[in-house]
């Protein structure tokens, strides 16, 4: 006997003393229905310390807090039917404590009796939702602070974008002065050496005139290939093949001081490419380099394949997949990390004043660019530089160009008439006067308008030749289109200042078809003109 009082005593003692609070309430049936309501039976001194309601024995919980006594007995007479202890947390609405609560039935459901064991968790509580409120403060800070990065960062690329600009408007303003200067000092001596009768100097004139007519001509390639707007030819292309002619070019260009080696990869993929401004841009590449290597050096040239997955394509701001890289790598000075960013902006140069326009990499950058490929420069001071150039890789077999044949004639079949149109009258009188000369009849529009009108008439045309870029509300395209189904047959050659790619419609143009850039030597138009007319 004594033996059950002492564990009697040993659990009373417990139930008082414990940390948690704890109670145990019976259901009984009430006017809310049957079970509604209970009544504390039991109740630990850690009760009041946790829940904030003293001397809860014997109260009801309807009495004690009417607004939530359904919450509560949904709760406990989950645990009371069905014999499942629970876990959960709460807040006691009528105290402002949070609780976090474990409760099991005692005994058999006929007891009505269930068990409650809590902890007040209300400064766990505050310290979390003090702990979110600061997260979200820091998030909104965050994104402040990034938007405040952006509108910055927007504002230098503003102020590098116009400088960039105010270097391009004056670098342009002064080459093509140099180059007018050229031409029209040129013109004007013709006419004075004209006036007097010396006509022995005017080939000098028309020589030094032709010559900055030229310059000014490849000046405004580079521009169109920096702004990736000059016309290309892209053709499937094994780029190895073209490494053997070109790597003898930079030996001659570079001088005997320099070796030239070529790395070939084997199984190299075709490339949709133009062949000859791949060569143009890869010149520009090993003349920097030779510049870069005063005192002699070596340039090497290299192809290969290159797989880039999802992150390795971003770093290099295209599209993963397969490529083909050709790069050049010089043993020279190298480039200072200071200004590695800014080799590809227009005019910008390292060379001394005189020796370099600061347009060789910008135009190298526009080429890749176009070509649906990119540009990548690595480089340390003193370490020397290698610059890729990265294509995608093309899915088809390569293409030969077949040469026209030398002794084709260039001369006019009798009443080959050509139709010129173009909103230049000084271009439309020198491309009829050319074409004349060869026996060619030529009719020629200022507009598109007028010159679909004549394309409508009945007179013979043979081929029309004509300017992309046309007012009249009728571009070049939108001219030899409706020529096209007015005449099918008819050879179209498109003149142009630079390409428009859109409305070539992105180099894709039709058998019978062929582009011809602005400013072209003479002989180019006639050899085009004939190769137009005399294909089968």
């Amino acid at each position: 006997m004594a033996s059950v009082s002492g564990n009697a005593d040993r659990y009373r003692t417990l139930f008082e003393t414990m940390d948690e609070g704890f109670c145990i309430i019976e259901f009984f049936d009430g006017p809310h229905g049957p079970l509604s309501d209970y009544i504390h039976v039991e109740a630990n001194a850690a009760y009041e310390r946790h829940a904030g309601i003293p001397n809860v024995v014997g109260q009801k919980l309807r009495e004690m807090v009417p607004d939530e006594a359904d919450g509560w007995v949904e709760l406990y007479g989950s645990v009371l039917h069905s014999g499942q202890p629970i876990r959960f947390q709460r807040e006691l609405e009528a105290t402002g404590h949070f609780l976090e609560v474990s409760s099991f039935r005692i005994g058999p459901f006929e007891n009505r009796q269930v068990a409650v064991l809590f902890n007040d968790i209300t400064a766990r509580i505050g310290a979390e939702k003090a702990q979110r409120a600061l997260h979200e403060t820091l998030e909104a800070r965050i994104q402040q602070a990034l938007a405040e990065r952006e509108e910055a960062e927007g504002a230098l690329r503003q102020a590098q974008k116009m400088e960039a600009v105010g270097q391009l408007t004056g670098g342009l303003a002064h080459d093509f002065n140099n180059l007018l200067a050229g031409i029209s000092g040129a013109f004007e001596m013709i006419g004075v050496r004209l006036a007097q009768g010396r006509t022995a100097d005017v080939e000098k004139y028309l020589a030094a005139g032709q010559g900055a007519a030229r310059r000014a001509s490849a000046l405004t390639h580079r521009l169109l290939a920096f702004s990736r707007r000059q016309t290309l030819s892209p053709r499937p292309t094994v780029i190895n093949r073209l490494l053997g002619d070109f790597s003898e070019l930079v030996r001659r260009t570079v001088g005997p001081g320099i070796e030239v080696q070529t790395i070939a990869a084997s199984g190299l993929w075709p490339a949709l490419v133009d062949a000859n401004q791949l060569e143009n841009a890869l010149l520009n590449l090993c003349i920097n380099a030779r510049d870069a290597m005063p005192d002699g050096g070596k340039i090497t040239i290299e192809t290969a394949n290159r797989w880039l997955d999802d992150r390795t394509a971003r770093d290099h701001g295209l599209t993963a997949g397969q490529y083909v890289t050709v790069c050049t790598s010089d043993t020279g000075t190298g480039i200072d990390k200071g200004i590695i960013d800014r080799v590809f902006d227009p005019f910008f140069t390292t060379k001394p004043l005189g020796q370099g326009t600061g347009l060789g990499l910008s135009m190298v950058y526009g080429f890749a660019r176009q070509s649906n490929g990119h540009i990548r420069i690595y480089s340390e001071s003193g370490e020397g530089t290698m610059v890729c150039i990265y294509l995608p890789r093309h899915r088809g077999e390569e293409k030969e160009d077949v040469p026209p044949p030398a002794d084709m004639p260039m001369e006019a079949d009798a009443g080959e008439t050509v139709l010129v149109i173009d909103d230049e009258p000084s271009v439309r009188m020198l491309v009829c006067d050319a074409l004349g000369d060869l026996g060619y009849h030529c009719l020629d529009a200022g507009d598109g308008p007028a010159g679909l009108r004549i394309l409508e008439s009945k007179a013979r045309i043979d081929l029309l030749v004509t300017d992309v870029g046309l007012p009249g509300g009728l571009n070049g395209r939108q001219v030899a289109d409706a020529a096209r189904l007015l005449r099918p047959d008819l050879k179209i050659l498109f003149v142009t200042g630079y390409a428009e790619n859109a409305v070539l419609n992105h180099g894709h143009i039709a058998h019978g078809m062929e582009v011809l850039t602005k400013p072209f030597a003479v002989d180019e138009l006639r050899r085009r003109v004939a190769t137009l007319l005399q294909a089968e």
